[in-house]
């Protein structure tokens, strides 16, 4: 008897680093070469775009909705019965949640508990909880593992370290069959360009300077987009219930040398740099033990930092319609 594809809710499947992993699932890269019956849920805020998955269209179900309601929410899952969540739907940007940390405390905390009571009350087989390396706070030597203290020092960081607890909490109190994964900082094609790769680039394209925080000593480091959604599917695949696994590249690097080696690909002076003043509360260092999940999955990146620059640049430069179409939000937020 032929086994019944599984059904899988991706929440914030039209943003960045969810539509990578919507994409990967749709290429036939899931288990045994079977594609999964995707459902993608998205608010579609100023992050969101449908325009990501624009090749994929007709291949999966979409629903406009805020993670925050209820009663939409239950409607999809009565609905689809799902038997995997992945939950990457969050406010995600730093500097944002410095401005204001209103929608992040919304979405990031009360969105996930909101995906979680769903997901017990209709008896998902999964749930997957997108996390993120900024919820250890800094690190000025060695490296974080999955036993670290979580320490946030953003507001955004710390909107996401409750979801992370409340999850965890969620899986002793009630045996939700969750799973948390802690990825390093993404980049690649199709990031909204309020991050630090994608905003030099428009900035290049657009014939102005690229703002460096600080000094640009801050160190992070890089991880490849599809390369982060292989590690997702991976632990979706292999990984073993009520687990933490950080989902690092060990691509580490100075945001000055970052920079300079992405004006060095787009073959532009090194004169374009232009040094603002620090962002507030501004982590000095971020970086993951990932062997966890090197051993215990299998699953290592592939694309090192200048192959990944270099392969954002292409794009860009084939996309600057698509970059230049987020210009007006982007000069609002850096005046």
């Amino acid at each position: 008897m032929r086994k019944r594809i599984p059904k899988i809710i991706v929440t914030g499947g039209a943003g960045f680093i969810g539509s990578a992993f919507v994409r990967l699932l749709l290429r036939g890269l899931s288990p045994k070469g079977s594609v999964p019956s995707i459902i993608v849920i998205d608010k579609l805020t100023y992050a969101g775009d449908l325009k990501r998955l624009e090749e994929e269209k007709g291949k999966f179900k979409f629903y406009k909705t805020d993670i925050c309601n209820k009663k939409q929410l239950e409607a999809i899952f009565a609905k689809e019965k799902p038997d995997i969540v992945v939950h990457f739907a969050a406010e995600s940007h730093v500097d944002r949640s410095i401005n204001d940390a209103t929608s992040f405390i919304e979405t990031n905390i009360k969105g996930t508990q909101v995906i979680m009571d769903l997901s017990r009350k209709f008896g998902i087989d999964k749930f997957i909880f997108i996390s993120t390396d900024e919820v250890y706070g800094e690190i000025a030597s060695g490296k974080f593992n999955e036993n670290s203290p979580i320490k946030p020092n953003s507001p955004y960081a710390a909107s996401k370290a409750a979801a992370d607890l409340l999850v965890q909490s969620y899986i002793r109190t009630y045996k939700i069959p969750a799973l948390i994964i802690r990825p390093s900082n993404n980049y690649g094609p199709w990031q909204y360009p309020e991050k630090l790769v994608s905003l030099a680039i428009l900035r290049i394209i657009e014939g102005k300077n690229v703002p460096v925080y600080g000094r640009g000593q801050n160190v992070r480091e890089w991880l490849y987009v599809d390369d982060c959604a292989r590690g997702i599917l991976a632990v979706m695949n292999k990984g073993k219930i009520g687990q933490v696994y950080n989902l690092g590249s060990t691509c580490e690097s100075r945001n000055i040398d970052t920079v300079k080696l992405l004006l060095k690909t787009l073959g532009v002076s090194l004169n374009r740099l232009e040094f603002v003043n620090d962002r507030l509360g501004h982590d000095l260092r971020y970086s993951l033990d990932s062997k966890k999940l090197n051993r215990k999955i299998g699953w290592k990146p592939t694309i090192k930092l200048t192959e990944g620059l270099k392969l954002t640049v292409e794009w860009s430069l084939k996309h600057q319609a698509w970059l230049k179409s987020k210009l007006k939000d982007i000069n609002k937020l850096y005046k």
